[in-house]
């Protein structure tokens, strides 16, 4: 579900389904990734803030945005303005609906490009997900909504036409604020699923992190083919904006990077502080994308 080009989706003939639903069983753990680059920020906003999004986005992290189009990307009857936002630190899919959005689009975070869409979803299943909104053709490939453990919803896609990106300058971070209860079960589904492996893992990581810097909370990180990811384990006492985004961007300068995006009608909604790796700010976007953004210490 993204604007990426104008082609007509096909079909898998049923028996080759069957044969690859039969041989992910065995091994679920199967790579279906291809690369942090083909990751995409969901985000969407009401039509008449599509174009300052955009300049205010691209403005702060530079790239460019593939033309935009008007589409119907949703298995059910809608129409959106659609493009792709290719910065050196993170790719947006951009949405502005012009119809009610179709449930439950609108709360999946991200989208992840995947070898073979059924493999993927057998594999996603087989560790746990649910899927919650099946397969489908969008005009340029196909399509799939999963919910990990935890409520968090991700879109899995293919593409007809194999897509070509540069690799990242900074791999961005996938934020997934998650219950205590929920968030063994997450990882382990979501490590079995990437193939991927905890980089770190504070059980008493400081609660500046989620505004609350006299409290301790749980965090992971998280790093496999499809890029970086961080786990907050919280009791869900969170203050405003946190919780609100789903990525955090890694920039060489975040005071400068600030200074940008103030200038392109952005608001700093928190301050620049420290954290364990160096610093760190949340910002709202026109439209109202909350992102996080941070530089490291060593940088």
């Amino acid at each position: 579900m993204l604007a990426r080009n104008t082609y007509t989706a096909g079909f898998f003939i049923a028996a080759s389904l069957m044969q690859t639903e039969a041989g992910l069983a065995q091994t679920p753990h199967a790579e279906v990734g291809v690369g942090a680059q083909y990751d995409t920020t969901h985000v969407y906003v009401a039509p008449d803030k599509v174009d300052a999004f955009v300049t205010s986005f691209l403005g702060t992290f530079g790239g460019t945005s593939t033309k935009q189009v008007v589409a119907t990307v949703t298995p059910t009857p809608s129409s959106t303005t659609s493009q792709l936002l290719q910065t050196p630190v993170g790719t947006v899919s951009l949405f502005g609906f012009k119809t009610p959005i179709p449930y439950p689009f609108g709360a999946e975070r991200t989208g992840y490009l995947v070898t073979d869409l059924d493999k993927a979803v057998v594999a996603a299943r087989a560790v746990g997900a649910s899927v919650v909104v099946e397969t489908f053709p969008d005009p340029i490939g196909r399509d799939a909504v999963i919910q990990w453990p935890g409520g968090i919803n991700m879109q899995l896609y293919w593409h007809i036409t194999k897509p070509d990106y540069a690799a990242l300058d900074k791999v961005p971070e996938n934020r997934v604020y998650v219950s205590p209860d929920a968030v063994d079960k997450f990882v382990k589904a979501f490590l079995t699923f990437s193939d991927g492996k905890v980089v770190s893992d504070d059980k008493k990581a400081s609660g500046i992190e989620i505004g609350r810097p006299n409290d301790t909370f749980h965090r992971l990180r998280i790093e496999s083919v499809f890029g970086k990811m961080t786990v907050l384990a919280t009791d869900g006492y969170l203050p405003y904006p946190y919780g609100h985004e789903t990525t955090g961007y890694e920039v060489s300068d975040l005071a400068a990077t600030l200074d940008k995006a103030k200038a392109n009608g952005a608001t700093v909604l928190v301050d620049p502080h420290t954290s364990d790796r160096g610093k760190a700010a949340m910002v709202e976007f026109p439209g109202g994308y909350v992102a996080e953004i941070h530089s490291l210490s060593s940088q």
